[in-house]
């Protein structure tokens, strides 16, 4: 990594500090990009997410999607445990630290929508960030894109009755117009400008145009998700200021949801023999998760100032950091990795 790349803790913890001083000091200005959201998706973060992932997806040659089917391994691991170990062990996780551990040092009326937050944050696997995790750890892109587009495909399906079930409620209103808008948003137009653009590369300069402006846009991904991080630090710093106890409590089943879910399907790829490049990358989708949605979802069923909004956006808090250390674990770890393959 570059030495941009290899600090990047350091810059989003600063953006993160930076978010949270300039929504307290221009509050209008955030309200403004808040409100600037279709069936609760903030079109700034999705303008921003495109440039995060548009220079990855450039990468990707759609006519080689066919050799996905030699990652079924790590389609599978990924899968279970996007989909059968995620949600269940958040919500086991949310049940001993929120309604008996912790119990004590929160409001005992928001212990049910605390809970309520967290299962509905670990119900979705993350739909774009996954592309920059990917993209760090030299990540297979095609495995990357093809499992993306498999959990979006699932998510329309799944993502309901999971949380119903989990919640204990015999239905739940989920905000489908957020869900399909999102994967419009996140997965359809990035892939057809990207593919798009790549053509038009390669017809004009071959595989140097593409390699030149592959350079150049490099800085412009990561650029991007620092100025999200200041967006969304700005709109919800009131609550992290006001509520910092309960922020550093709902952190922990987070924090251990996450490197439980990274570390086991790590682990399930190398008993399997998977490839490092899609190992890699197949730990990161199966513990990040899908912010957007889980903060939309929260605010529909719950309301805006609820325990459970409140829960969704500490895992914003969480996500970068803690993906950050995963994918430096997994970096470290590689000689590890391929030995065991050797």
């Amino acid at each position: 990594m570059g030495v941009f790349e290899r600090y990047l803790t350091l810059w989003v913890a600063l953006c993160i500090v930076a978010g949270v001083v300039l929504g307290q000091t221009i509050p209008a200005v955030f309200h403004a990009i808040g409100g600037a959201t279709v069936a609760e998706v903030n079109l700034p973060v999705a303008v921003l997410v495109w440039l995060m992932i548009i220079p990855m997806l450039l990468k990707i040659d759609l006519a080689a999607l066919a050799q996905v089917k030699e990652h079924w391994r790590g389609i599978a691991v990924t899968v279970g445990i996007n989909w059968l170990v995620k949600p269940f062990s958040m919500a086991l996780l949310g049940w001993l630290f929120i309604s008996h551990l912790f119990r004590p040092y929160l409001p005992a009326d928001q212990i049910d929508s605390y809970i309520a937050g967290l299962i509905l944050l670990a119900a979705a696997p993350c739909t774009a960030m996954v592309f920059v995790w990917s993209n760090l750890v030299d990540g297979e892109p095609h495995f990357t894109l093809s499992q993306v587009a498999l959990n979006d495909s699932i998510m329309v399906i799944a993502f309901a009755p999971i949380v119903a079930l989990l919640l204990g409620l015999s239905s739940i209103t989920v905000p489908w117009s957020t869900l399909l808008l999102s994967v419009v948003l996140y997965i359809v137009v990035p892939v057809t400008i990207a593919q798009l653009w790549r053509r038009a590369l390669l017809a004009q300069g071959g595989q140097d145009a593409l390699k030149r402006t592959l350079a150049r846009l490099g800085p412009l991904s990561l650029s991007a998700l620092l100025l999200t991080l200041v967006i969304l630090f700005g709109l919800q710093g009131a609550q992290i200021i006001a509520q910092p106890l309960v922020i550093a409590l709902l952190a922990v089943p987070i924090l251990i949801q996450v490197y439980f879910n990274a570390g086991f399907a790590y682990l399930l790829n190398r008993a399997l023999g998977v490839e490092w490049c899609v190992a890699g990358p197949s730990a990161l989708i199966g513990a990040s998760n899908f912010f957007e949605l889980a903060v939309a979802t929260a605010i529909a069923l719950f309301g805006f100032q609820s325990g459970a909004a409140l829960a969704t956006v500490v895992g914003v808090l969480v996500e970068v950091p803690v993906m950050l250390s995963v994918v430096h674990i997994v970096r470290r770890s590689r000689g590890w990795y391929e030995g065991h393959a050797a």
